[in-house]
């Protein structure tokens, strides 16, 4: 692309909007979005961009922006990014995390990757293109949304149920989830885009047993009951899944290494794919972890129940496998309710969109090689889905090679490369013009 001084200066803002959306303490649940959702609408007005919050419950806010598009025609395009953020506790972190901190080459803060970062490349985007009187292909929706991180009940799917109107005419849509670089070696990089994700299986095990006294022998212990039943669920090694956007990835990295993929020896297979190997795990089979346990009142006393959480992750396709071995692992004094039910995601990987992704990343680095993914995790993306919009992740991230962008997530020193911000405008800017 070349630049004129209207791109730097989408470039250059992208940085201090990104860090003034960090500075919004929007933690889920223990803060709400509307501070930061009446900022985003006062950034859009400022370039003449109208826009409309909605609040789901008090606090509980999303904004939505329509621009107009070349071909009103066509099917829009839906651009989502989410407010909220994980969490933080400061002592654990280099900087106070919701700072903005700058500091050697990377902006710094809860957010910054997620996905804050993201949603200042909407804005900036969308500002570039107020400013400069640029029209994208097809209208362009933007959604900047409440409450992500808890399963979206105030976000996405509220929107969904309550205010389809909002997505009038989109038939697809970009939100989280890939677009970001992995690094293949020192010059050569993945772009992992997203077309499928698990589905979320969150879960709420109750052990039920006889209450009693602490020095009595008792066989109808809740306590001893659920623990064992999250040790066998902690324990459960599911199956290799081999599905088609993990297939995808995995032969397209043995093609760029020069090596073998046979999928009939997985295993033999990853062992010659490097770090590609590592980073693909999570998403070659379901996956179960405890995360929750709470019991008892009393050293001396033998709660007569005790609940746990499970954060349950299943494949396209392998619902039922996971339901299954979970009822299976659990001992019959254990019952499991549903905390955060939702779809896994599947679409092909073809079509006009996907081509303009792929060329967007390739025009910014020719060393970068787009690839069908699979997301381990969740996104908003599943509410759209029940409005029949053709759901991608991409974010249009370049990351230098050291940095280990997966253990960011939710984690500590979260961080942004400035560089990657900026690579990010240009992609997205790219996109818009082509999509």
């Amino acid at each position: 692309m070349t630049l004129t001084a209207a791109s730097e200066q989408a470039q250059t803002e992208v940085v201090d909007l990104c860090a003034e959306l960090i500075r919004f303490d929007t933690s889920n649940p223990t803060s709400d979005e509307r501070a930061a959702a009446d900022w985003v609408v006062d950034r859009l007005a400022e370039v003449g961009i109208a826009s409309e919050l909605v609040e789901s419950a008090p606090g509980r806010a999303s904004v939505i922006a329509r621009i107009a598009g070349d071909d009103t025609e066509r099917g829009a395009l839906l651009v989502h990014g989410h407010l909220d953020v994980v969490p933080a506790d400061a002592a654990e972190w280099q900087v106070p995390p919701f700072s903005g901190e700058i500091r050697d080459g990377y902006l710094w803060g809860r957010g910054a990757i997620d996905m804050k970062d993201t949603v200042a490349v909407m804005l900036a985007t969308a500002r570039h293109f107020a400013r400069t009187g640029t029209k994208p292909a097809r209208d362009v929706v933007l959604a900047f949304l409440a409450d992500e991180e808890a399963g979206g009940k105030f976000g996405a799917h509220w929107l969904v149920e309550h205010r389809p109107d909002l997505f009038s005419g989109v038939t697809e849509a970009i939100g989280e989830g890939g677009g970001f670089s992995f690094a293949l070696d020192d010059t050569r990089r993945l772009y992992p885009i997203e077309n499928a994700q698990r589905g979320m299986a969150w879960m709420e095990l109750t052990a039920n047993g006889r209450a009693g006294h602490g020095s009595s022998p008792n066989d109808e212990n809740a306590v001893t009951d659920l623990a064992e039943s999250l040790t066998r669920i902690g324990r459960e090694t599911f199956p290799i899944r081999l599905i088609e956007p993990v297939r995808a990835l995995l032969e397209e990295a043995a093609r760029l290494y020069g090596v073998e993929f046979d999928e009939n020896d997985i295993e033999s297979s990853l062992a010659r794919l490097g770090p590609v190997a590592d980073f693909m795990q999570v998403v070659l089979r379901n996956s179960a972890n405890p995360t929750m346990f709470t019991a008892g009142y009393q050293t001396n006393v033998i709660p007569g129940k005790a609940t746990a959480r499970v954060d349950g992750r299943f494949l396209p396709g392998h619902e039922q496998e996971l339901i299954d071995t979970i009822d299976r692992l659990l001992l019959p004094s254990v019952s499991r309710e549903w905390v955060n039910h939702d779809i896994a995601m599947e679409t092909t990987f073809d079509g006009p969109l996907v081509d303009a992704m792929c060329d967007a990343v390739r025009a910014e680095d020719p060393d970068g090689h787009p690839v069908p993914y699979c997301n381990p995790g969740g996104t908003d993306a599943k509410a759209f889905t029940h409005l029949g919009i053709r759901c991608f992740g991409f974010k249009g991230l370049k990351l230098p090679h050291d940095l280990d962008y997966g253990r960011l997530f939710h984690g500590v020193d979260e961080r942004v490369p400035l560089e990657g911000l900026r690579f990010g405008v240009r992609v997205m800017t790219r996109l818009w013009q082509s999509c």
